[in-house]
């Protein structure tokens, strides 16, 4: 596991938070990065998953960005607690997409056969009047591939990246420079992570055309 900063004080938070409040976009940035080592200890729970270490610190970090910016000082909790909650809710909406997705049926899988012996398909049972129920499912289908390229393929930091600037799995979409920010790496490597994680997902949908 990588090592992480060390965490703030609380005075330090509490003039990070002020700062940021007043529209400090740095003091974002060091509240993000300085609770990091947060997110590496709400993970720990879950090593026992087939999930990669990186992946869950990738996912974790997307927690603690909303958490930082929807932080509210005037509750009265500390940001690491607050911080806790929104880590580990964001953990479980990805593992809950996931057991989902994994559990989703291709309305083109055969579930049986007919009397006469040709394959049945779920599509084939299921009776409709919209005209665009094909067109549909095929979205949804493409969809679901794109999901799991996206976990199979890539790096921890270019899922990152995809997640952060497209809104994938329901999130909030960034900016490349707001990315840039939050992760601490410049706007052009952001750019250059996009590009290149969408060069590589393009390549493996048309390795299977």
């Amino acid at each position: 596991m990588q090592s992480f900063p060390n965490p703030l004080t609380p005075s330090e938070e509490k003039y990070y938070i002020q700062k940021y409040t007043e529209g400090d976009l740095e003091a974002k940035h060091i509240l993000i990065e300085r609770n990091l080592r947060l997110v590496a200890h709400v993970i720990k729970k879950y090593q026992n998953l087939e999930e990669e270490p990186e992946d869950l610190i990738s996912i974790g970090t997307i927690g603690l960005i909303k958490a930082v910016v929807t932080f509210n000082p005037d509750k009265g909790n500390r940001l690491a607690a607050y911080a806790s909650r929104c880590i580990e809710n964001e953990i479980l909406m990805h593992l809950r997409s996931k057991k989902k997705a994994s559990k989703e049926i291709s309305l083109y899988e055969p579930i049986g056969t007919d009397r006469e012996g040709n394959e049945i398909k779920l599509y084939d049972i299921i009776e409709t009047d919209d005209v665009d129920v094909p067109e549909k499912i095929h979205l949804n289908e493409n969809i679901q591939k794109l999901y799991e390229k996206v976990e199979n393929e890539l790096s921890a930091r270019e899922k990152l990246v995809l997640k952060m600037r497209y809104g994938l799995y329901h999130g909030e979409e960034y900016t490349q420079r707001e990315i840039a920010r939050q992760i601490g790496i410049s706007r052009s490597y952001v750019s250059r992570i996009e590009k290149s994680a969408i060069q590589k997902l393009r390549e493996h949908f048309k390795e299977e055309e």
